[in-house]
């Protein structure tokens, strides 16, 4: 039996059914994949389907599981993932530096939506970067996707003080647009070269995401100080050219491709027909609405209580750090006891660390001891929501159902923040206040909604879901 990508994540891989991890569902039961630990924000859209175009019976031969040239292709993806997401991890410095220096004038939330912006274009173009990945492969959109992200940083360092479009254009469309044509290849191309370790090696890509998050804010904010910010992004910017340059010329293909480009089945409403999908995407609005905020605003309201500005320069990067494990742990577990099982309390106890720790925390300690606990817990919503929702979708419909869900998605990231912005008419005590009971309920809200969810699918509790 031969392979062919396409927009679904999993399809029907014989007369048998069986799924693309090697189970074997009833003919009454959907296929319940293995959960990924991966992603962050990190979203698993596409990976690979199959098509049978010869015998049925044809042994699976196609997906090596290992060698040189699949442990090459992780390492290019690995450093994709790096070089572009790490970026938009970062944007925390941005957010300190633009409301201090280079955009004084422009409020909180105006300058967060630059940062929502990525968001929203990664995850509001996923489905169609996923569909056209199944035709072209990562041939043509690595190439332009690094030629964009390029291009955009370096247009970035040039932009001039106090003119808010010129970083709105570059920073917010121009990149979020190179990164969403990176992105979704990047996780793709791990179901082309692995299956049984699939769930593992994904996990090893995403956490690229979480390394690049650590390395480009400490890289930046030594070169703000040293020499100046135009040349910070400029180093950043060679960064990145050197990591994307090795991707494209690792990262290939090795299952045939679509022969046509059709956008038929990119999204898929009629999921909201199932209370159980309609309660998830109400969970993720909620969840997504708030889950960045943290990493906009912490490095702000630590300099705010007085952190010393090295420390405080340093809990992004500690935040992040903490997302390498989230990515991979708990996805793992997951395979064990069920998706929401594990999403349901890392998501509840994010919000708890907001009321219990960053809302009455006033000193070094405890905002670090927020930051690093926050950014353990988080990663794990990220990566486990596309495996619950692959678990109530029907195999043949699940590209399209994601896709849905990520539209939700889009709008949440990009109205969430520069809501959150909202709250600082006033950097003081009382406003920050308020910022982080925002972020905390729709966090615990999101929780809620989830959990609702879990008991309209299984009432019992020691059920795997």
């Amino acid at each position: 039996m031969n392979y062919a990508a396409s927009g679904d994540l999993f399809a029907p891989q014989s007369a048998s059914h069986v799924n693309s991890f090697g189970a074997h569902p009833t003919a009454n039961q959907e296929s319940e994949p293995k959960s990924y630990g991966s992603a962050a924000p990190s979203i698993i859209f596409n990976e690979v389907s199959i098509r049978p175009n010869q015998s049925e019976d044809a042994p699976i031969t196609d997906v090596p599981d290992g060698g040189l040239k699949a442990w090459l292709v992780v390492v290019g993806a690995y450093l994709a993932l790096f070089s572009s997401f790490g970026v938009v991890n970062a944007y925390g410095v941005f957010q300190e530096y633009y409301t201090t220096t280079l955009l004084p004038n422009a409020s909180p939330s105006v300058i967060s939506l630059i940062g929502s912006l990525q968001l929203f274009i990664l995850y509001g173009l996923s489905p169609l970067i996923g569909k056209l990945f199944d035709t072209y492969g990562p041939n043509i959109l690595l190439p332009l996707g690094s030629l964009i992200i390029v291009a955009s940083m370096m247009l970035l360092s040039i932009c001039q003080a106090g003119e808010t479009y010129q970083f709105y254009l570059c920073q917010g469309v121009l990149f979020g647009i190179g990164n969403a044509l990176i992105f979704t290849p990047a996780l793709a191309i791990a179901g082309h070269w692995f299956k049984r370790k699939r769930a593992y090696v994904i996990g090893i890509i995403a956490s690229g995401s979480a390394l690049g998050g650590i390395v480009y804010p400490i890289l930046l904010q030594r070169l703000i100080s040293s020499l100046g910010f135009g040349w910070a992004v400029r180093v950043a910017a060679f960064v990145t050219m050197a990591c994307l340059c090795i991707s494209s010329l690792t990262i290939r293909t090795n299952l045939p491709l679509k022969k046509e480009f059709s956008l038929a089945g990119a999204v898929d409403f009629s999921g909201f027909l199932d209370v159980k999908y309609t309660l998830s995407a109400i969970g993720a609005f909620l969840g997504f609405y708030a889950l960045f905020i943290p990493f906009f605003y912490i490095e702000s309201y630590g300099l705010f209580q007085d952190v010393d500005p090295t420390l405080a320069k340093y809990l992004l990067v500690i935040m992040n750090g903490l997302g390498i494990p989230a990515r991979i742990l708990p996805g793992l577990l997951a395979d064990k006891v069920g998706s929401l099982n594990v999403l349901i309390p890392t998501m509840f106890l994010s919000g708890v660390w907001c009321f219990a720790i960053w809302l009455p925390s006033r000193g070094a300690a405890s905002v670090t001891a927020f930051a690093a606990l926050y950014g353990l817990f988080s990663g794990g919503f990220v990566s486990l929501l596309p495996s619950y929702i692959a678990s109530i979708t029907p195999v043949e419909k699940f590209g399209a159902r994601l896709g849905s869900i990520y539209f939700v998605i889009a709008i949440a990231n990009l109205v969430g923040t520069p809501t959150a912005g909202a709250f600082l008419k006033e950097i003081d005590q009382k406003h920050f206040e308020w910022l982080i009971i925002f972020t905390g309920t729709l966090i615990l809200a999101g929780a809620a909604t989830f959990t609702a969810a879990r008991f309209v699918h299984a009432r019992s509790v020691f059920a795997r879901v």
